[in-house]
């Protein structure tokens, strides 16, 4: 089923423009909206990943662009092969991870640029519902990435 933040790509019409609450199950969006966004803790300890949410097994196999902030995980300073995909800026760095499934862990096999960790892109590839496990969080959902693109919120 299709959401109202889902819509199809004009040039790819097979391409799912997706924001993070299309991840969450129709039946978890309130359950979501209670937890809020985190409050930053720069104490040092151990943050702790909230379990909380399943995955959307509909979109499984299918070929999306999202928007988000990276974390990089393999690669080097021109590019990138493995990274953390995340909703919003320091998440798994300055407060606790986000669910499982508000994580995206993607992987291109060629590389791909990020030169601006800071700033907020797309990502486009092969959605798939799997579970990863990196030293940062648990991600519920994996990316084959085709291509990145400059955000643009217009």
């Amino acid at each position: 089923m299709l959401t109202p933040h889902m819509a199809l790509a004009q040039d790819e019409s097979d391409l799912l423009k997706l924001d993070w609450i299309d991840l969450i199950p129709e039946k978890e969006r309130n359950q979501f909206d209670a937890m809020g966004m985190p409050a930053i803790d720069h104490s040092g300890g151990v943050m702790e990943q909230s379990k909380l949410g399943s995955v959307r097994q509909e979109l499984n196999g299918s070929m999306v662009k999202i928007p988000g902030f990276v974390i990089p995980l393999e690669g080097d300073e021109d590019m990138v092969t493995e990274f953390l995909l995340v909703p919003y800026f320091g998440a798994c760095i300055h407060v606790p991870p986000p669910p499982p499934n508000q994580i995206i862990y993607v992987k291109f096999k060629e590389g791909a640029p990020v030169h601006r960790l800071w700033d907020v892109i797309y990502v486009v590839g092969t959605l798939k519902t799997e579970t990863i496990n990196s030293e940062l969080a648990e991600t519920a959902y994996l990316i084959d990435g085709i291509r990145i693109e400059d955000y643009d919120d217009g």
